[in-house]
């Protein structure tokens, strides 16, 4: 059964050939609405149990293992609603065969990576779906699209060369490549066998999840010109949920390897410099490049955190991150196109011009920051529960950090459209794609404890107090995040220096070694 969410996105993308553009259009659309169907019947019944199907009928290990618990049905789920949401945006500005082709496919190996238990099966399904991004990256082929989209294929061949290294000791130590089977072998062996192929999967791991100090590769996917809104949208809003669903499972396999804290103290790390690098820029696509840099450090951090609300919490903001994140970089795609530039200094009057794209992306901002009545408020205040002083502290920052990066990011709303841009016609399927989005970002807010009761089955509570509390250090940030803006960032001369430090690909391979050194080390220390 489950093989058919993996196959039935390829049937698709190669059936759309056979009919006109225009058809086709209307076809992929259908098609993506029947496959959210099925993804949400998928959800119903892996809520209770899992849905286990072997591929080839083999016993033990030889098959091909998928399964479908419910972690992975809300990842094949979100996964289906945001590749809709983005075959609607995309109906009338990109009508090309190939791009409908290219974007089914992604699909598949996305829901593939979700759904497999292999780690062979998922290292075949990275590398394919690092070319087809790689290619969606390029699709307008402009220098510095291209460029951009060589890096990340030649950095992506690099990274996941230290998770083949590493499922090959986990094969050696084991002797299956089932995550299951892996995980009761090393039980039985000790976490000393395990330390280097841990240290080498979680090196590439923390690459997709862009941890400090190898997110360099992110705003040059996420944040290049010529890659289709769409596209960045995915990529920032799906593509890079993986790294974080492949730690998640496995932390299971090496369980023993106590790196808890580690990961914790680099995604406070990586979420104060991602925002550092988001308040530098004036290009509104790096802007939220580097914000979503910040939010993966964020959900680390939550991830790190000793308590089920926490860990409920953090699930529940990837779910959060990647609604208002793809809002924001649709919405970027459509001010883009509507005003010629990328600079938020050179865009006025979003708010007059398109009273929809703007009221649009106020919500997806309320959710990204956090806002009292809003998604994201829910998730993080989940997150903090049985967060220490230091760690709350650390997220307070880092949460000021994203209100001050998007109280800079607000200006493009307000002013007087210039010239003729208030006459320009409307993409009445782009404003439904983006205003779709940011009504969840506060329907996720007012129905939060039962939206997470919903997809994860946690029972939990938000306290009245407990709330009270976080929404007073809300507005309070708020108002800090607008005096900082005000008086210290519109003045400050720095911006434009640390705006140019970046690593090129020399210098993302040495971060690899770096990483998978310094992980190696520490769980050395914490185990032993």
């Amino acid at each position: 059964m489950l093989s058919f969410f993996v196959v039935a996105p390829i049937l698709i993308a190669v059936f759309l050939y056979l009919f006109s553009n225009q058809t086709c259009r209307l076809l992929a659309i259908t098609a993506q609405a029947v496959l959210v169907g099925f993804a949400c019947y998928l959800f119903y019944i892996s809520r209770d149990q899992a849905v286990i199907t072997v591929i080839g009928d083999y016993d033990g290990s030889l098959g091909i293992t998928l399964v479908s618990d419910y972690i992975a049905s809300v990842f094949v789920l979100l996964t289906a609603l945001i590749f809709l949401i983005a075959a609607i945006y995309s109906f009338h500005e990109y009508n090309t065969k190939m791009f409908w082709f290219l974007l089914f496919i992604w699909e598949s190996l996305l829901i593939g990576i979700f759904l497999s238990r292999d780690f062979f099966n998922i290292f075949v399904l990275l590398e394919v779906a690092t070319v087809i991004v790689s290619i969606l990256i390029m699709f307008d082929r402009n220098n510095r699209s291209m460029y951009d989209g060589i890096i990340y294929l030649m950095i992506n061949i690099v990274a996941i060369q230290f998770f083949l290294f590493g499922i090959g000791y986990v094969y050696k130590f084991t002797g299956t490549l089932d995550m299951h089977l892996a995980a009761l072998s090393f039980a039985e062996l000790g976490p000393t066998a395990a330390l280097l192929p841990h240290a080498l999967i979680m090196t590439a791991v923390g690459f997709k999840c862009a941890l400090l100090p190898l997110f360099s590769w992110l705003p040059k996917a996420h944040g290049t010109p010529g890659a289709p809104s769409p596209v960045s949208a995915i990529l920032s809003g799906l593509q890079i949920k993986i790294g974080l669903y492949l730690f998640l499972r496995f932390q299971t396999v090496f369980e023993d390897i106590a790196v808890t804290e580690f990961f914790l103290f680099i995604g406070v790390i990586t979420g104060i410099v991602g925002v550092i690098l988001a308040i530098t820029e004036k290009d509104i696509k790096l802007i939220l490049a580097y914000s979503t840099v910040a939010q993966m450090g964020l959900i680390m951090v939550g991830l790190g955190i000793d308590g089920a609300y926490a860990y409920i919490g953090s699930l529940y903001h990837i779910v959060n991150h990647a609604v208002f994140k793809s809002a924001l970089f649709l919405s970027a795609g459509v001010i883009i196109h509507t005003y010629h530039t990328r600079n938020i200094y050179e865009i006025q009057g979003v708010l007059r011009r398109s009273p929809i794209i703007g009221i649009a992306t106020i919500m997806a901002v309320f959710g990204i920051t956090g806002t009292p009545l809003f998604n994201g408020s829910i998730s993080k205040y989940f997150m903090m529960s049985g967060a220490g002083q230091f760690v709350s502290a650390a997220m307070i920052l880092i949460n000021l950090g994203t209100i001050i990066v998007f109280i800079r990011f607000a200006r493009i709303l307000f002013g007087h459209c210039q010239g003729d841009l208030c006459a320009i016609k409307r993409d009445r399927y782009q404003e439904v794609a983006v205003l779709i989005l940011c009504l969840f970002c506060f329907v996720g807010g007012i129905f939060g404890e039962e939206i997470v009761q919903f997809l994860f089955g946690a029972y939990v509570a938000v306290s009245p107090a407990g709330y009270l509390e976080k929404t007073g250090i809300f507005f309070a940030s708020w108002a800090a995040g607008y005096l900082i803006v005000k008086y210290v960032i519109e003045r400050s001369k720095l911006l434009g220096k640390v705006r140019m430090i970046s690593l090129n690909f020399r210098g993302m391979c040495a971060s690899l070694g770096v990483f998978f050194a310094v992980v190696l080390l520490v769980s050395s220390y914490f185990t032993n």
